[in-house]
């Protein structure tokens, strides 16, 4: 059985698209999630790998459609191994029932596990440079997207708790994870928007 996902943005309700190309590719059954950044839960993600059994396929028409982030992504690609169900991409061309998909996987791991190394240095090297500076007091009301790009190294890194990212930067929880949702928004708004006519 070939089990459709897709994802649109809370600004971008318009699944229709991805839905379409899910059917044409021959999924008996599709599900769509309507949410923005890492954080945002995707209840339709969750009922549709309950639906997979071994020997389906799970079929999106991005990768950015499915993982919140590459780690997530290699995550979710390892489960559906372990459960012996395959992964295909439709508009990037990957199928993980064939040597070359699951090599691209593999590849991806090795990117991942590189990226990681990176951020737990980088995260290190930004909390030694904030107690060099020292902490003012008082809490601040936002983030500078800056520091929310600082939070997120912090957060994707693993190696500090929501709360003691938030202590460092001396902000509630809350505003981290808000942060976090805009920045990921921010993000996703530049992508999508188109060129101005005649830049280079």
């Amino acid at each position: 059985m070939r089990i459709g996902y897709g994802r649109v943005s809370t600004r971008d309700q318009h699944p229709e698209a991805q839905a379409d190309a899910l059917s044409a590719a021959g999924c008996e059954r599709v599900f769509i999630d309507t949410a923005s950044g890492k954080l945002a839960r995707r209840p339709e993600l969750d009922e549709a790998l309950r639906t997979l059994r071994a020997g389906d396929q799970l079929v999106v028409t991005k990768l950015d459609r499915l993982g919140r982030s590459l780690e997530h992504l290699i995550d979710l690609s390892g489960r559906l191994q372990d459960e012996g169900v395959d992964l295909v991409v439709l508009d990037q061309g990957i199928d993980t029932s064939t040597a070359v998909g699951r090599m691209f996987f593999q590849i991806l791991g090795a990117i991942a596990e590189f990226e990681h190394a990176l951020m737990s240095e980088r995260t290190r090297d930004g909390l030694a440079a904030a107690r060099a500076r020292g902490r003012t007091g008082g809490q601040k009301p936002k983030l500078g997207e800056r520091q929310a790009r600082l939070a997120r190294e912090m957060y994707e890194a693993g190696e500090l708790t929501v709360a003691q990212i938030a202590a460092e930067f001396g902000v509630t929880r809350a505003t981290i994870y808000r942060h976090l949702d805009r920045l990921d928004e921010l993000e996703a708004s530049r992508r999508e928007t188109p060129p101005a006519r005649g830049s280079s």
